[in-house]
């Protein structure tokens, strides 16, 4: 019987299922100024793994992020302690932690590009509003 839900759609309204598979993902690119707002500038966010020891660690491209100091550590801590990872839980934990504050800060800075973006809208419209009256 089986289930086509899920990953599975029909192709045509016959039997024949195909794996659908997600779009592409889009990098995000703000609208407007990143320091406007901040006085004294934002603090810039420095890469603390080389593109040198990312290579060394044999990243794959995708994991070559933020976060790739804490993954490196993470993967030495595992090699060296090999069938007792468990003892790497400080080191996952560091790396999930800074997945999720660099998650959670580019989620922030979307959250502000949209609400800025809805601030000029209002602004326009109010303007326009004054023009007309």
């Amino acid at each position: 019987m089986g289930n086509s839900f899920g990953n599975f759609s029909t192709t045509n309204g016959t039997i024949f299922t195909t794996v659908m598979k997600p779009p592409p993902l889009e990098k995000f690119e703000p609208d407007h100024d990143p320091n406007f707002g901040f006085p004294g500038g934002r603090k810039p966010r420095v890469m603390k793994a080389t593109e040198e020891e990312m290579i060394s660690a044999r990243l794959p491209k995708k994991l070559r992020g933020y976060c790739a100091h804490d993954l490196i550590n993470f993967k030495a801590c595992r090699k060296q302690n090999f069938p007792w990872v468990a003892k790497c839980h400080h080191e996952k934990h560091l790396y999930e932690q800074c997945m999720y504050d660099d998650f959670v800060l580019r989620y922030m800075e979307t959250e502000r590009s949209r609400r800025l973006k809805e601030r000029e809208e209002r602004k326009a419209k109010k303007k326009a509003k004054e023009e007309l009256e």
